[in-house]
């Protein structure tokens, strides 16, 4: 296992997991992520495996539609850098572009039909 962290633009939220070296990526087509254009974690994280440091004033949620999912992002620089899913509510796919030792315009990616749901 190997240790991860990631934030937002301007450090506001930070995240911690630990999870097998990533490699890959997952794209989802649906009206939110494909206007995000992020490329997020493929599997997802507990509540148990995933640490959040943020103040209750920085993290922002915006949701839609069934109101399932949970799209948080930073209040102050915009950035999304988890959401909980709606195939798997509780659980987190982080945004791999928040990870600075990541670089995610080498990975291969699957694409999950969200669109669809």
């Amino acid at each position: 296992m190997k240790s991860y962290q990631g934030s937002c633009h301007c450090g506001a939220i930070k995240f911690f997991f630990e999870s097998e070296e990533i490699g890959r990526g997952l794209r989802c087509n649906c009206s939110i992520c494909r206007r995000k254009g992020a490329m997020m974690s493929e599997f997802a994280l507990s509540p148990e495996q995933l640490k959040i440091e943020a103040s209750q004033d920085a993290l922002g949620l915006y949701q839609f539609d069934s109101k399932v999912a949970k799209h948080f992002f930073c209040k102050t620089c915009g950035i999304y850098p988890f959401h909980e899913t709606m195939r798997q509510p509780g659980h987190y796919r982080i945004n791999l572009g928040c990870i600075d030792e990541i670089d995610t315009n080498t990975f291969e990616f699957s694409v999950f039909d969200g669109k669809s749901l």
